[in-house]
């Protein structure tokens, strides 16, 4: 049996009394073992829900016949939108209770797998009354999200008018509730309604569980700078940069090549040879120091000109008193 591994952060996990009254059904060390991935569960469902899944079903194969494991496999399985899993799981978890309390969660099953008639219906039975409060604010969110599935816009703003959404103090329902208000009114074009709506969901989400105060900004054409963007953009500049830098060593390479190719072409056209102190054929050779006088000799000196054409030495011949070469008998 393939087992995960559990942290030792967990040793002191803490259990729901109703759950560890559950597993003292178990040995006590398959029990650890199972109370161990339900806490990794409940750890990881919302920041990894894949990991989370693969614990519960650790668990399930450890202890299925514990109600408390299957509802864990459920809700990780609804996470990782398995509804037709997540729904048997549910099912089966409320066959060992009888309680109703996962109803709405249920219903929201239906809607994920496409029936979001079956959900209405759900809402629509006596299980609903057995619920508490906020289990009758969350069925209540779920059939009116059952009604956009179907296109009834309208439907869904009056199934949201309750009691709980009109009153002033705040629950643990009542961000999301103001929220999914907020959310169809905007659909449904009624944008200025809408706002008032987002700015009291803001107001009751003291632990930002909902993006209201985004939606709201949005509304208000208020326009947020990311700070990555800039850290991009100054990249994109350095890279800019550096490709105008590669740019400019290539065309000063091919500028080399050119003056070459010119350097080249001359000494074919005058066979003469041009000096290029650049050149390595000119460079001494250190392991020949006898050839050091021979090696200077074959330069030419810097301070005198590369090159002296015909007319040049005669012209210079003259201005010293000297014949030119051509005229000497």
């Amino acid at each position: 049996m393939r087992r995960l591994p559990i942290p030792e952060d967990v040793t002191g996990y803490e259990v729901d009394p109703d759950v560890r009254q559950e597993l003292q059904s178990l040995p006590k060390g398959l029990a650890d073992d199972v109370a161990k991935n339900l806490v990794m569960v409940a750890k990881l469902i919302d920041e990894d829900p894949e990991q989370a899944y693969a614990y519960s079903r650790v668990a399930l194969r450890l202890a299925s016949r514990v109600a408390a494991v299957r509802e864990a496999a459920g809700f990780a399985a609804y996470a990782n939108e398995k509804y037709s899993e997540a729904l048997a799981e549910f099912r089966a978890a409320r066959r060992m209770t009888g309680s109703a309390e996962l109803w709405p969660v249920m219903a929201d099953c239906e809607r994920g797998l496409g029936r979001p008639e079956k959900a209405l219906d759900m809402a629509g039975e006596p299980e609903v009354q057995r619920l508490d409060k906020a289990g009758q604010v969350e069925m209540r969110l779920v059939a009116a999200g059952a009604r956009r599935d179907m296109g009834q816009l309208d439907a869904a703003i009056v199934t949201l008018q309750s009691p709980e959404l009109a009153s002033n103090s705040v629950q643990p329902w009542t961000a999301r509730l103001r929220y999914a208000y907020a959310d169809a009114l905007l659909e449904a074009g009624r944008e200025d309604e809408a706002r008032e709506w987002f700015a009291k969901t803001v107001e009751s989400d003291k632990e930002h569980t909902t993006n209201a105060s985004d939606r709201l900004a949005e509304l208000d054409g208020v326009e947020f700078v990311d700070a990555f963007d800039e850290d991009e953009d100054e990249d994109e500049v350095g890279e800019n940069e550096q490709l105008v830098a590669e740019a400019r060593i290539d065309e000063s390479d091919e500028s080399d090549e050119s003056d070459a190719e010119d350097v080249a072409e001359a000494e074919k056209a005058d066979g003469t040879e041009y000096y290029d102190p650049d050149d390595e054929e000119y460079e001494g050779d250190d392991d020949a120091d006898d050839d050091a006088d021979d090696d200077v000799a074959a330069k030419p000196a810097l301070d005198q000109p590369l090159f002296v054409a015909p007319e040049q030495a005669e012209a210079q011949a003259a201005d010293e008193g000297e014949e030119p070469e051509a005229g000497k008998a």
